[in-house]
């Protein structure tokens, strides 16, 4: 028999609350018989779906054999049984919901950018020490097999010394005004709303150089809104007033250098919708969200610029694939365990709400870098019991 531990999970009804967390974590890890713990027991998941449309709730429900639903967020946070508070909604109302929940004496788990601002982000993770509460935030990325097989050659020392890391994200998000809709939500493209790419994905690139490579020291971004209007999900014309794209440029401890282009407005043409080239002193990889592969010293063409003539070698045959050999699970999937066994078992979880707070910071400065056209310094954010 599996131990039951409750979780409240507002914002399902969203597309990565509903997909991700719910579907392919939640709902896959009751399939599996719950969560086995490091003393052989295991813990089962029980879902509340919370949210403010009971058409939507109760439809999700049905879908998936009967799970528990309510629209009343205060009523399900006094229930003691339900142990466990998670929040996927909107990021302008993360603060105020995950105070009411740490107040109740729930662990709190949430998707990232934590909040909206640094300031905001850091009284989350005081409140949550001070409360004593189990607190994360979802760092999905770091669990993606690409990523962890490039974590597997850095640890090995397989590329030397590392020198630099480009990265390329993103493609076109359709305007919506010829035909087919847009694959993102009009809030996106909304400043007022907390909306940007650059509040979006500067929070994952901060935990993946932070955790993958070393930590980021300085940042320098340009943004910019390259579709002025796009049409909304009631099909009206709206302008755009957040960001669509962001280039860039971070400086690593130890001198690496780290540049990441991020775009809703760019077709892709490469193997995946991210891709980072890491290259080192003695070898350089491609990693993408499930494949990497590299390049040694030993397997490096020597070639010589000549326009000329027809390109003589085939670059990507130099390149082999890092194997598999091991079995990876859905991302968050794999962080939800992490998290649950944290819980259950009262162990320290590495992905914090500090953690989380790190990255609002990063694209706090580079929204600041882009306004003032300079270099930002990135100060640390270390927890307040840490900094007496």
């Amino acid at each position: 028999m599996a131990e039951r531990i409750g979780i409240i999970m507002n914002g399902v009804t969203g597309r990565m609350g509903f997909n991700q967390h719910l579907v392919r974590s939640i709902l896959q890890l009751r399939a599996e018989g719950g969560v086995l713990l490091s003393d052989g027991r295991r813990l089962m998941p029980d879902p509340i779906l919370v949210g403010r449309n009971p058409q939507k709730l109760e439809a999700i429900s049905k879908q998936h054999g009967g799970l528990r639903w309510s629209t009343d967020l205060d009523a399900c946070l006094a229930n003691p049984e339900d142990a466990i508070y998670f929040d996927s909604g909107l990021t302008g109302m993360r603060e105020a919901s995950v105070l009411r929940a740490i107040e109740h004496g729930k662990h709190v788990y949430c998707e990232k950018p934590l909040s909206t601002t640094a300031d905001s982000a850091a009284r989350l993770a005081a409140a949550a020490d001070a409360a004593g509460v189990r607190h994360g935030v979802v760092q999905d990325k770091l669990f993606l097999p690409g990523i962890r097989k490039l974590r597997r050659l850095i640890t090995s020392g397989y590329f030397g010394r590392i020198l630099s890391i480009r990265g390329e994200f993103g493609y076109w998000v359709f305007e919506g005004d010829w035909g087919l809709p847009a694959q993102r939500p009009s809030w996106n493209y909304r400043k007022e709303e907390d909306g940007g790419i650059i509040l979006d994905m500067f929070a994952h690139w901060r935990y993946v150089l932070d955790h993958t490579f070393a930590p980021v020291e300085a940042v320098s971004c340009l943004g910019a809104t390259h579709i002025p209007t796009r049409v909304d999900e009631a099909g009206k014309t709206y302008d755009c007033t957040a960001d669509d794209a962001a280039y860039g440029t971070f400086l690593l401890k130890g001198g690496i250098i780290a540049q990441f282009n991020s775009s809703w407005t760019t077709r892709v043409y490469r193997d995946e919708l991210l891709t980072m080239h890491v290259d080192g002193t003695e070898a350089s990889a491609i990693a993408g969200l499930r494949e990497c592969r590299v390049q040694h010293r030993v397997n490096t063409p020597r070639p010589v610029w000549n326009p000329d003539i027809a390109n003589p070698i085939p670059f990507r045959d130099s390149w082999t694939d890092v194997p598999d050999n091991m079995e990876f699970g859905n991302a968050f999937k794999v962080q939800w365990e992490i998290y649950l066994k944290a819980v259950a078992e009262g162990k320290p979880f590495p992905h914090d709400f500090w953690d989380g707070a790190r990255g609002v910071q990063l694209a706090e400065l580079a929204l600041q870098s882009w306004e003032e056209r300079r270099w930002m310094q990135v100060p640390p954010i270390v927890p307040a019991k840490a900094a007496h």
